[in-house]
């Protein structure tokens, strides 16, 4: 169905009062007017650069920066002979709003076009260094108020809001400070916290001997080095001995594997040897079987190291969700 606008016929003198009225008020600052009747011409079909600009302006000069960026995107998915000057706009509209990253991403697409002009592109790639520095700007101011309050939480052991911080500096992909390192060693900084930042020591591929000390164990060893969690040997050849039981009990198997991969994520990097790995998995299974009151008369009694791990996957997994929702 046609409207309103659509069956009235724009005369040329109406048309050319509307074009000097907004001008007019363009020029004199008056945004509100200006738009008002760029929009009545508009309405008429009538968008010729001219008004796409004026109207540009006066949504930016509004502080409708969200509409102004929507009409450039529409604007520029027609690419006339216009388009490089709609984009420039639009890029400013991302930098005054601090969308660098989209605007990064724009300008790299600009950029593999082999016929853009040179000056725009010397243009765009000043807009994308200055951005670029920016994002680095803030990263950088974001990370050292995390790390103070990283170093207020462990002096509160706010262990939960450790958590939290630690997380969030890793997904900034921010490096570690010699402080942070430091926490690998003390006494009151919670497991779960430890095996957070030994993996953002090793997300930063930091590559120098660290002293870790957990649940009476230490460890000299470089995060660089070290095989990650789930390629571990120990754990490896633990989900080996357990494999079985994924076809005759499922729930059984992935009791244990959830039991397995908390336990080791508490422990890590101090995890046991080869040679304890029978031991570990019996210690699972007991676990495992008396959790879901799984009666088996072929168990045999215990021994000692097997009730030592069936009592340290036990305190793990307590330490683990009290830190860790799953």
């Amino acid at each position: 169905m046609e409207s309103e606008n659509e069956k009235i016929i724009l005369f040329p003198k109406w048309r050319k009062a509307l074009e000097e009225e907004s001008l007019e008020a363009l020029k004199a600052k008056r945004y509100e007017e200006a738009l008002s009747k760029l929009n009545q011409l508009i309405s008429f079909q009538i968008h010729n650069h001219e008004i796409i600009i004026g109207k540009l302006i006066c949504l930016m000069e509004l502080g409708r920066h969200q509409e102004a960026q929507e009409l450039c995107e529409e604007v520029m998915s027609v690419k006339d002979e216009d388009y490089y000057h709609y984009v420039h706009i639009y890029l400013t509209i991302l930098f005054q709003t601090n969308q660098y990253s989209l605007l990064m991403d724009q300008v790299d697409y600009e950029l593999e076009t082999q016929d853009i002009p040179y000056m725009i592109r010397e243009q765009f790639k000043q807009l994308y260094d200055v951005s670029s520095k920016m994002i680095k700007d803030a990263k950088n101011e974001e990370t050292t108020e995390y790390l103070l309050e990283l170093q207020e939480a462990v002096e509160q052991q706010d262990h939960l809001k450790q958590w939290r911080l630690i997380e969030s500096l890793r997904k900034f992909k921010s490096n570690p400070d010699r402080k942070v390192i430091q926490l690998l060693k003390n006494e009151h900084v919670h497991p779960v916290i430890k095996t957070a930042i030994f993996l953002w020591l090793q997300d930063n591929e930091i590559s120098e001997i660290v002293d870790v000390q957990k649940l009476g164990f230490q460890l000299h060893v470089n995060p660089s080095d070290m095989v990650d969690l789930q390629s571990h040997t120990t754990i490896k050849q633990t989900m080996v001995l357990i494999n079985e039981l994924e076809q005759k009990n499922p729930s059984l198997y992935q009791l244990l594997t959830q039991l397995l991969n908390r336990y080791a994520y508490v422990r890590y990097p101090l995890l046991p040897t080869s040679e304890d790995v029978t031991d570990l998995a019996e210690a699972l299974l007991y676990i495992g079987e008396e959790m879901l009151n799984i009666h088996n008369g072929n168990r045999e009694e215990l021994t000692d190291k097997q009730k030592y791990y069936i009592n340290e996957i036990q305190v793990c997994e307590q330490l683990y969700l009290s830190i860790i929702e799953d």
